[in-house]
């Protein structure tokens, strides 16, 4: 029998409520859409059209892979972003709207001239790509030690017509010697290994290697900062995203590394998530 939207909505969001899946009413309204290809604003204004048996059965089978808790964004196979819609990949982290503040703040400090900008661990390159969009006089490279995520950035970059930015493969800053950089920015893996978060909700589906850090989580900034100032030029800008209860460990960091002005910025959820700092020489 067939069914049409408005009954498709009602009855799929209290299947996912019943499986405790978050946001259930934005997922199935994405996952509906993509099915349709067509925008949110149809489901409503078209809710008694009924959905044909091929509608039918593909919504089903991605509803079946949310209900076992895989990601929206892996299912569908991309994520919007700043102003930008990425691929993403099981093997790459999910870009979450948490990590557009530090988009924010890098554009705020960027000077207005010609300049180049570093993201380390760029992944889908959604930091890279955003900043490089909204300053075309920017040369932006992302660098990620994965090849196929330099791969998936670089599709990203092309799906986007971005032309001001580059992907390298790279652990950190190998790739780059004697180069240097007007700003820094970056989302390194943060989370400690032994986060309960870790087997919870969606991050279950993510990979350890972009997520997981040793020194509880500190590892990897500590190396950026130690390592920034050999690759940033006089009066640059260093910012970094970390977990909601890293930022005093963090500023130490900093601190140590001679830069200065550094503060720690929360996101729009009121957590500390930001950490930026300027270097003199």
């Amino acid at each position: 029998m067939s069914i049409n939207i408005a009954n498709t909505l009602y009855d799929t969001v209290h299947l996912l409520t019943k499986n405790k899946i978050s946001s259930p009413q934005i997922d199935v309204a994405i996952l509906l859409c993509h099915v349709l290809k067509k925008p949110s604003s149809y489901l409503y204004t078209w809710s008694d059209k009924l959905l044909s048996d091929e509608e039918v059965n593909e919504f089903s089978m991605l509803i079946a892979r949310r209900v076992k808790g895989e990601p929206v964004a892996y299912i569908i196979g991309h994520r919007d972003f700043w102003s930008l819609q990425l691929n993403v990949e099981p093997n790459t982290l999910i870009p979450r709207p948490d990590t557009e503040r530090l988009v924010e703040l890098a554009l705020e400090r960027l000077p207005q001239r010609m300049g180049h900008v570093l993201d380390l661990g760029t992944g889908t390159g959604a930091i890279a790509l955003s900043i490089a969009k909204e300053r075309l006089d920017m040369h932006v490279i992302g660098v990620d030690i994965r090849p196929e995520v330099v791969l998936l950035a670089a599709r990203n970059q092309r799906k986007n017509a971005i032309t001001n930015a580059e992907f390298l493969q790279s652990n950190w800053f190998d790739a780059l010697p004697e180069r240097t950089f007007t700003m820094i920015v970056s989302n390194p893996p943060y989370v400690d290994s032994e986060d309960l978060h870790l087997s919870q909700g969606d991050v279950r589906f993510e990979p350890r290697t972009a997520l997981v850090a040793g020194d509880h989580g500190l590892a990897n900034i500590r190396h950026i900062c130690k390592h920034t100032p050999y690759y940033l030029q006089d009066g640059g800008w260093l910012l970094i995203e970390h977990g909601h209860n890293q930022s005093h460990a963090v500023k130490i960091f900093f601190a140590s590394a001679g830069f200065r002005n550094v503060q720690t910025v929360q996101d729009y959820g009121g957590q500390d998530r930001v950490t930026l700092g300027c270097f003199s020489i």
